[in-house]
């Protein structure tokens, strides 16, 4: 079975067809974030034409990059991107492409993928946290399921307030941890991309805190056996880990018997893509209905 997977973030734009669990084609490519869906899925159908001509499409999973009503199958906002609040994403897809179709939340894709392929693989509850244009967190139970909540507002861990006092986010408060330490608002502060801000030690002390304050806090309401990180500002790897590790043990109550194991994603950059693949074949176990063409 050939599987389109799909990952539309705040800064790229990431496709890939499965066929099974082997990776066939990828493609990727900027975030059109001002004209939004207009311009966005022209350029997925094109893609996806094309490989559904060449080694044919069975059915297609999406990770999108903010808050997806998963019941209703559609999108329900981005802070990153015009134009996508409300969209029928699976909608439009399904009835371009003549194939089944299932959208979940990018963080909770990334989740699942690094749960079933990645660094997370024997460790539940996971939680996983993805950083990057902005910042998302996605929650495995026990049983390999994610933790939507409610009404599918789970894990928005990048619009936890640490700083009340802090500067105002995308999203109408203040002091989130998305906009302490995600990359947009990492190069609009300091005027550098978040890769050369890395480069510098005593920079990455003073980040960490911020980031340190958000992971204890899921740490100590979840109590996850591992937490991942994935997304761009991962890339650092020990530069970035080896510090947040110190001060997330600074910040830990001393009583506190949590598991403390952070680790970065095992998946690079296709953390999501892997992810799309993971929830189109639990849709399929399942016999969700959001995937069905019917």
């Amino acid at each position: 079975m050939n599987t389109l997977a799909i990952d539309i973030g705040g800064t790229k734009l990431a496709l890939a067809v499965f066929e099974g669990e082997r990776l066939l084609h990828r493609e990727e490519r900027p975030t059109d974030r001002e004209r939004g869906p207009a311009a966005m899925l022209p350029l997925i159908l094109k893609i996806a034409q094309s490989w559904k001509a060449g080694v044919g499409l069975d059915r297609c999973a999406v990770g999108f990059g903010g808050p997806v009503n998963f019941a209703e199958q559609r999108v329900a906002l981005s802070t990153h991107a015009n134009h996508w609040d409300g969209y029928p994403l699976r909608d439009a897809l399904r009835d371009a492409l003549g194939i089944p179709v299932i959208i979940d939340n990018d963080a909770n894709a990334g989740a699942l993928g690094e749960a079933v392929y990645g660094a997370g693989r024997g460790k539940r509850p996971l939680f996983y946290m993805t950083i990057s244009t902005g910042i998302g967190g996605g929650l495995i139970l026990a049983d390999g399921s994610v933790y939507r909540g409610a009404n599918d507002w789970a894990a928005e861990i990048g619009h936890m307030t640490i700083r009340p006092e802090g500067p105002e986010c995308l999203c109408g408060s203040r002091g989130c941890l998305e906009r302490m330490c995600c990359g947009l608002w990492l190069e609009r502060d300091y005027g550098k991309p978040a890769k050369v801000l890395f480069e510098d030690p005593e920079f990455v002390r003073r980040y960490v805190v911020d980031l340190a304050l958000g992971l204890k806090a899921a740490i100590m309401i979840l109590n996850p056996a591992r937490v991942v990180i994935g997304g761009g500002l991962t890339r650092s790897r020990d530069r970035l880990f080896v510090p947040l590790r110190e001060e997330l043990a600074r910040w830990m109550p001393p009583w506190s018997g949590a598991i403390v194991d952070v680790q970065p994603a095992g998946l690079g950059d296709d953390h999501v893509l892997w992810g799309a693949l993971a929830l189109a074949n639990q849709a399929h176990e399942n016999q969700v209905l959001a995937i069905q063409t019917s």
